[in-house]
C-alpha cells in the first residue's frame, strides 16, 4: 500500500474517531502513531512520539499562552471587568438596544484583556445577560449577543488562537496581533449597527431605557474602568512600540493584571488560586491538543496527503479568492462539529501547502481563519460558546433561544468575512504600515 493511501485512510479514521466522540488530541496521536508505524516502523513511531512533545513544549513562544490566560483569569476573578459594562450601559442608554450594544463593547474590551472567547463569554454571561433580562429584553437577543460577542476574544489581540496560528505557520505573532485590530473593531461595530436597526424596527426586542445620564455617575464609572486602558496599552502598546516581544507581553500582561488588582485591593488568595487553577487546566488542554497536531503534521508530511490535496485544489482553480472560499466552506461545515482550536490544528497541516502554492498571504489568511473559527463557536451542534453561556445561566434561558439569538450575529459574521476576503487591506494595512 502506498504512503498516500495510508495517509488518506488515516484522515478517514481520524474523523471516524471524532464521530465516536474521542478527544481530538488523543485521536490525533493514535492515528499519527499507527500511521507512522505502518509507513515506517514501530521504532520510528516511538522515536517521534517521545521526541516531538519535548521539542514542542520547549518552544519559548508557547509561554505566551499560559501568561495571557493567567492575565485574563486574574482580570475576571478580581472584578477588573465589571465597570466597563456599567459605563457603556450608561453611555448607550438612549440608543435602541443600548444594553445589547453595551454588551458588545464590554465583550470587546474584556477580550482585549483575556485573549479567550470562552473566558469572555463566561464572564459576560454573568454580568450582562441578567441585566438585559431584568430590563425585559427578549431572551434570544440577551443571550445571542453575549454568545456571539464573546467570540471577539479570538480576533481582538492578544488572542490565544493567534498565538497558536503564528507558531504553527511560522508567522510573526506581533504582525497577527496588529492585523486583528481593525477586523475586531469592524466586527463589533457591525454587531452594534445590526442591534440598533433591529431594535428600532422591532421595539419589543428591547424596551426603551428610562435611565437618565447622570454626569457625576458617568465620571465615577469612567474612573472605575481605568484598569482596562492601562492593561491594554501596557500589553499592546509595548508590542507595537517594540519594547518587548509578543511572547514577553504575556508575562507583562499577567504581572500588570496582578499589580492592578493589588492596587485596587481586589486580589485575594482565593481569587489568585482560582486564576492559577483555571490557567493550568486551560493550558494543559491546549498543549495536549497541540502535541497531537504536531504529530499529525509529521504523519501528513510523510504520507504526501497535503501535496495531493494541493494538486487537486489547484486543478480546480489557482485563484486566491476561489481557494479561500473553498477553505471557508470547509471550515464552516467542520466548525459545526469540531471546536475552534481543534479545527485549526487539525486542518493547518493539510492546508498550508495549498496556501503557500497559491502564494496566499498567511497573515491575511490567519485573520480570515480566526473569523471562520468565531462562526464555529456559535454554530450548533458543537458551538462551544452556546453551551458555556447556557451552563453559566444554569438553564434559565432555553438552549433553543440562545441558538436562535445567534442567527443574526452569524449573518453579520458572514458579512464581515466577505469584507475581509474582498478587502485584504482591512487586516494587512496596519502590519504594512508598521513594517514601513
Amino acid at each position: 500500500m502506498s504512503t498516500l493511501a495510508i495517509g488518506w485512510i488515516g484522515v478517514v479514521c481520524l474523523f471516524g474517531l471524532l464521530v465516536l466522540r474521542m478527544s481530538i488530541g488523543v485521536a490525533l496521536m493514535i492515528v499519527s502513531f499507527v500511521g507512522i508505524s505502518v509507513m515506517l516502523n514501530m521504532t520510528a513511531a516511538f522515536g517521534i512520539i517521545s521526541a516531538l512533545p519535548f521539542t514542542f513544549i520547549g518552544d519559548w513562544s508557547l509561554t505566551a499562552i499560559p501568561m495571557f490566560l493567567l492575565m485574563g483569569f486574574v482580570a475576571a476573578n478580581t472584578g477588573l471587568t465589571t465597570g466597563a459594562f456599567d459605563l457603556l450601559k450608561l453611555m448607550l442608554a438612549r440608543v435602541p438596544g443600548g444594553l445589547a450594544s453595551a454588551s458588545v463593547g464590554a465583550c470587546g474590551l474584556f477580550a482585549a484583556a483575556s485573549g479567550s472567547s470562552i473566558a469572555t463569554t463566561a464572564a459576560m454571561s454573568r454580568i450582562a445577560v441578567p441585566e438585559m433580562l431584568r430590563a425585559n429584553y427578549h431572551p434570544s437577543l440577551a443571550t445571542g449577543v453575549v454568545a456571539a460577542s464573546g467570540t471577539l476574544g479570538s480576533l481582538i489581540p492578544p488572542s490565544i488562537l493567534m498565538v497558536l496560528y503564528g507558531i504553527f505557520t511560522e508567522q510573526s505573532i506581533g504582525q497577527l496581533f496588529i492585523a486583528g485590530v481593525i477586523p475586531g473593531v469592524v466586527s463589533a461595530l457591525i454587531y452594534m449597527g445590526m442591534i440598533t436597526v433591529r431594535c428600532s424596527i422591532s421595539p419589543h426586542l428591547a424596551p426603551a431605557s428610562i435611565e437618565v445620564l447622570d454626569v457625576s455617575r458617568f465620571w465615577t464609572l469612567t474612573w472605575s474602568v481605568w484598569p482596562f486602558p492601562v492593561l491594554i496599552m501596557g500589553v499592546l502598546g509595548g508590542i507595537f512600540g517594540g519594547f518587548f516581544t509578543p511572547t514577553e507581553a504575556g508575562a507583562v500582561g499577567a504581572s500588570l493584571a496582578i499589580l492592578i488588582a493589588v492596587f485596587r485591593r481586589s486580589l485575594t488568595w482565593e481569587a489568585m488560586r482560582s486564576a492559577v487553577r483555571q490557567t493550568v487546566v486551560a493550558t494543559s488542554s491546549i498543549f495536549f491538543l497541540s502535541i497531537g497536531a504536531i504529530m499529525f503534521t509529521r504523519f501528513m508530511g510523510l504520507s504526501g496527503v497535503p501535496g495531493s490535496l494541493t494538486d487537486a485544489m489547484l486543478s480546480v482553480s489557482d485563484n486566491q479568492i476561489v481557494i479561500i472560499v473553498m477553505v471557508a466552506v470547509l471550515f464552516i461545515i467542520l466548525g459545526m462539529v469540531i471546536d475552534s482550536i481543534g479545527l485549526m490544528l487539525l486542518t493547518l497541516p493539510v492546508l498550508l501547502p495549498v496556501l503557500e502554492s497559491a502564494d496566499i498571504n498567511l497573515v491575511w489568511f490567519g485573520i480570515i481563519t480566526i473569523k471562520l473559527l468565531e462562526i464555529g463557536l456559535v454554530t450548533p451542534p458543537v458551538g462551544l460558546n452556546l453551551y458555556v453561556l447556557h451552563s453559566a445561566l444554569s438553564g434559565k434561558v432555553k438552549l433553543g433561544d440562545i441558538i436562535s439569538g445567534t442567527t443574526w450575529f452569524i449573518a453579520m459574521d458572514v458579512l464581515t468575512l466577505i469584507l475581509l476576503i474582498a478587502f485584504p487591506a482591512l487586516s494587512l494595512f496596519l502590519p504594512s504600515l508598521m513594517a514601513g
